[in-house]
């Protein structure tokens, strides 16, 4: 990194802030540590951190409602640090808009590898609507042409498989949710997630050498899925 990236944690716990606030100096990130939501929220508006690590169990104020407010006028990129471990939980704070969830305890490899991919979120802009082409590995989207390659071949993909695929792309690394997936693909809430895992494995036979081990469209076990192309 040429210049330091700042990364502002909100959590409660002085241990656990102390440690990630330890780790991230070790590696080259300028840390905020916040202790409460008020104070994350002050220190946000202040210094415009280019990251957000957010615990759900804060003392003045539970850490979704944060994320909802912050959401309102931002959308850097937060990850979720929280002992919050439950599905529910995981899908309401993704649902809100939170890039990742990770539970406590952690290994702080981990939490870096999340850093990293949200990192080249922020080099990439996150989006396809800059890009002509998306390469990565086997696959090759023409946004131009509308062709999708697969190994050099052209495949055909259906018009919501390919918005489908689009919106994975402009999201990779991120967690999205089967809720977000419906209402961006189809346009309503409440949907059944079961037709929305039938429609991804589709997608991933036309996509993937080894369907079994997949290189790109990853499944979060009852929460959703994450395009990992790079």
């Amino acid at each position: 990194m040429s210049e330091k990236r700042i990364i502002l944690v909100i959590e409660d716990d002085k241990y656990i802030s102390h440690f990630i606030d330890i780790s991230l100096s070790k590696e080259n990130y300028a840390v905020l540590i916040a202790e409460t939501a008020a104070e994350g929220l002050f220190l946000y508006t202040s210094h415009r951190p280019d990251i957000v690590l957010l615990d759900l169990g804060l003392p003045d104020r539970d850490g979704v409602d944060l994320l909802r407010e912050l959401r309102t006028f931002s959308d850097t990129p937060v990850l979720i640090v929280s002992a919050r471990g439950q599905e529910t939980e995981k899908i309401a704070a993704l649902d809100l808009g939170a890039n990742d969830y990770i539970t406590k305890p952690f290994h702080m490899g981990e939490l870096m590898a999340r850093i990293r991919v949200v990192e080249r979120l922020l080099e990439k802009n996150g989006t396809a609507d800059g890009e002509f082409v998306f390469s990565c590995d086997w696959l090759t989207v023409d946004y131009e042409k509308r062709r999708v390659l697969v190994s050099g071949n052209e495949i055909h993909l259906t018009p919501t498989e390919y918005k489908t695929l689009l919106l994975l792309i402009s999201n990779r690394g991120k967690v999205l949710t089967h809720n977000y997936i419906i209402r961006q693909i189809w346009g309503y809430e409440g949907g059944d997630s079961k037709s929305v895992r039938v429609f991804m494995a589709n997608l991933r036979r036309k996509l993937e050498k080894d369907t079994t081990h997949p290189r790109f469209i990853l499944t979060e076990v009852g929460v959703g899925y994450r395009f990992a192309g790079e």
